[in-house]
């Protein structure tokens, strides 16, 4: 790389690209050897296809190393000639734009795949940290990544995806960046003009359309994403006057989410994980590769294929939970707008496909009346769907003890089911907080919730409770999300769930394995709600013996103040109607004299919590304090 011979600088940045991909020791190996040093240098070096082929490289490393290598790249001033090239990156995408005929093709390519390369890495580093994100939205760059939307007719379209992905990043929760970009409207109505029915998608350009296609997909779901960033959009934008969630963004993902089945791609992925080749032609191995990556064998480019469905459909899955972080309008959920027909009825069949998870409605029988409230209509819309992308498939995760056989689909897959159960868990928190706890007010039966309790259940029995282990962090973060849709879920249909030995002992032991304080408290608060089936006597037993285990004096360790109060909480709950058929368990297991003795521990656990920096916490537990007394003296009273 410190060669005279230009022809020599150029191959070592091309047989750093090549080791690392996916060999993570390797790139370990180089790291130590000061590889990033080494190729930033490069960066600055007098032939224009040595830096081409050192920002490619950099690329790959920020891709495949993740956080370490950016945080790496950012210390060692990587921005100071990345800043340089986005002048000349404009200047010469101008002329090509202006005068495509008067370019030679290869060196169109060359300037795509570069620019391509120098964007990917700015959004990899804007993710590295805020230090990182503060010195990028010093360079400018919403001007520069705008115009190859603007232009996105005439440029390839990886390289239009890539600069959507980017001021994706940029637009997330970073108020410079969004109120650069809202307050133009030239800017706002390019964005809409993308996603829109009549707006105008990349074309693809040349070989290997399924990719393309996948890739303007994933160009368009981007461009929803940024609209969400920026909204609400101010006047005189044309986005102003657009519902952004029910006319543009809903009517893009929702087809997307419909005609995706993780299972197919999973055997697709596996088939062309049994055909790929072990060890590629060196003829392939050309320094003149484009952007599409010739050198790829026929089972590598159906892998990026696939991975790039997927991380499309992880993507819309993250613009929803945003989506459904607030409560929902109603109106949003009900699908596109009017005069649509024709989209309407591609999309009910793919939904009809997604549907086969029961969940039962009740019949609306007096709706002509208007007495028996609808259900919301995101329940129907995205409910069954979102269950279908949390069950596991054969990829999602790495075996125990063995790597993955391909890396990048796992990962993605396993993203697809945690952003599904986020959105889920977003969904039913909406729900509970609009229906009180009533399912019935939101015209949902009981039926409803046991379908979706058994299918996320089912969900973690596949992926099993092996969480421990090194390279197994994605199954423990399923479980952690996962219990919070079941504790939603239980709330909102509080009294239909019926409990099993089986849930209720993996339950009992996930919550005493986990370290997390807040996965306790959603533990026991499934718990809780599994406990109060009227009818499941023994299951009853089972949970309020493991609550009262928790309480001071006797628990072993003392359980910390948060899951405690959700404890004493749970039960003063699940005994507040003595009326129960459950509640002889309280009378015959004599729970009353275990809750006065936890009195002091309780009392002592609140006087613990500090007032200044733990406000909110200290408000819950003086009123968790406060119930238990009173519940105390209520059952006192009662002489049962």
């Amino acid at each position: 790389m410190e060669s005279v011979d230009p022809l020599e600088r150029k191959w070592a940045c091309v047989a750093v690209s090549n080791l690392i991909q996916n060999d993570p020791s390797t790139r370990r190996l180089l790291q130590g050897k000061n590889i990033v040093g080494h190729l930033i240098t490069r960066l600055s070096d007098s032939e224009e296809e040595v830096v081409v082929e050192a920002a490619g490289s950099l690329r790959n490393l920020c891709i495949d190393g993740g956080f370490d290598i950016c945080a790496e790249m950012f210390n060692k001033n990587i921005l100071a000639p990345l800043k340089t090239f986005i002048p000349k990156i404009s200047t010469t995408l101008s002329q090509y734009i202006a005068s495509p005929k008067d370019s030679p093709e290869n060196a169109q390519k060359l300037v795509y795949e570069f620019a391509d390369n120098v964007i990917t890495i700015l959004w990899c580093l804007s993710e590295t940290s805020n230090k990182a994100l503060n010195a990028i939205n010093q360079i400018s760059l919403v001007p520069f990544l705008m115009s190859f939307l603007a232009s996105r007719d005439k440029l390839p379209l990886s390289t239009v995806t890539s600069a959507a992905q980017c001021l994706y990043v940029l637009t997330d929760e970073n108020q410079p960046i969004v109120e650069e970009v809202r307050s133009n409207a030239e800017y706002t109505a390019c964005l809409l003009g993308i996603v829109r029915p009549d707006g105008a998608a990349p074309k693809p350009n040349g070989k290997e359309k399924d990719t393309s296609d996948a890739k303007a997909i994933a160009f368009r779901v981007l461009t929803c994403g940024i609209l969400r960033n920026i909204s609400p959009v101010p006047p005189p934008s044309i986005a102003a006057t657009v519902d952004l969630d029910r006319d543009v963004v809903l009517p893009t993902l929702e087809p997307v989410l419909s005609s995706t089945d993780l299972q197919e791609i999973a055997q697709a992925a596996q088939q062309a994980i049994d055909q790929q080749e072990s060890i590629p032609q060196l003829e392939s191995l050309s320094l003149k590769h484009t952007p599409k990556s010739d050198h790829k064998t026929p089972s590598e480019l159906e892998l990026e294929r696939l991975e790039t469905r997927l991380r499309t459909v992880q993507l819309a899955l993250e613009i929803l939970t945003g989506m459904c972080a607030t409560l929902p309008d109603p109106e949003v959920f009900s699908g596109a707008p009017g005069g649509e027909d024709d989209n309407e009825d591609e999309d009910d069949e793919g939904m009809e496909d997604a549907e086969d998870i029961d969940m039962t409605i009740e019949a609306d029988t007096s709706a002509a009346q208007g007495e028996t409230p609808k259900p919301p209509a995101f329940f129907t819309t995205l409910v069954a769907p979102l269950l279908k992308f949390v069950q596991p498939t054969a990829l999602s995760f790495p075996p125990l003890g063995a790597p993955s056989p391909h890396p990048p689909t796992t990962s993605a897959l396993s993203a697809i089911h945690i952003s599904a159960l986020e959105c889920l868990n977003n969904i039913f928190l909406s729900m509970a907080t609009s229906a009180r706890g009533r399912s019935s007010s939101l015209g949902l039966d009981s039926a409803s919730g046991r379908a979706v309790f058994e299918a996320v259940w089912g969900a973690l029995r596949l992926v099993g409770t092996e969480v421990g282990a090194a390279g197994q962090e994605r199954r423990r973060e399923m479980w952690d999300i996962a219990v919070g849709v079941l504790w939603g879920v239980g709330n909102l249909f509080k009294g239909a769930l019926i409990p099993t030995e089986e849930q209720i002992q993996v339950l009992t032991q996930f919550c005493n394995a986990t370290s997390d304080v807040q996965v306790k408290v959603k533990t026991i608060g499934t718990l809780e709600c599994l406990a109060q089936h009227p009818d499941s006597l023994e299951a009853n037993k089972m949970i309020s013996a493991y609550l009262l285990s928790l309480l001071p004096p006797n628990a072993n360790p003392p359980t910390p103040t948060e899951p405690l109060l959700q404890a004493v909480s749970a039960l003063i709950d699940i005994y507040s109607d003595e009326n129960m058929p459950y509640d002889v368990n309280f009378r015959q297991g004599r729970y009353l004299e275990q809750l006065v003795q936890s009195v002091e521990g309780v009392r002592k656990a609140v006087r613990g919590i500090d007032k200044k920096k733990e406000r909110e916490l200290r408000v819950r537990g003086e009123e968790v304090r406060d119930n238990l007394v009173a519940f105390i003296q209520y059952r006192r009273g009662l002489r049962l």
